[in-house]
């Protein structure tokens, strides 16, 4: 039998069928952080709202997230080289929203400075950031594994992450 880490996905037309929606509503029931992907494209800061933010390895330092490949944001994103990770603090719901939405200008009204490694956009009230350049981008389905190397992080301020549980918002309550 094949090794299953060395075995490619693959699409197997005998693989058992699983319905989207049933899909999405047993892993809702996981509940993931919150964080916005930025970058700069030529001048334009550019976006996107992300459940999928994972630390990968400490040595080297590495973190990863998904994308989705219809993303109008992601692109660009991938084509810069670098990115921002913004986590984002419980009462940023409306962030999340305005960068989760597609054909606005998702800056608007969000204050941001240049991370010092990337030049991506650190959001002012983010409660931590994670500046990084793309070290690999795998194929995974309708998403893209982008993984990137840490070139600078902090925690922006003090307070409970925004979480998303079972298709809505929420906060962590120790």
């Amino acid at each position: 039998m094949p090794d299953p880490i060395e075995e490619p996905l693959s699409d197997d037309s005998a693989a058992v069928q699983i319905d989207p929606g049933v899909f999405r509503s047993v892993l809702g029931h996981f509940p993931t952080g919150v964080s916005v992907i930025a970058s700069v494209v030529g001048e334009v800061p550019v976006g996107l709202a992300i459940g999928s933010f994972f630390s990968v390895s400490l040595d080297p330092p590495l973190v990863g997230f998904c994308a989705d490949k219809g993303s109008s944001s992601w692109p660009g994103i991938r084509e810069a080289g670098g990115f921002c990770v913004n986590v984002l603090h419980q009462d940023q719901e409306a962030l999340c929203r305005q960068f989760a939405t597609k054909g606005v200008d998702k800056f608007e009204g969000v204050g941001w400075t240049a991370a010092s490694g990337s030049g991506s956009p650190q959001l002012s009230d983010a409660l931590a950031w994670v500046d990084c350049r793309i070290e690999a981008v795998h194929d995974a389905g309708d998403h893209e594994i982008c993984i990137g190397r840490v070139l600078g992080l902090d925690v922006g301020r003090e307070g409970g992450p925004l979480v998303f549980y079972r298709g809505g918002y929420g906060r962590f309550e120790a």
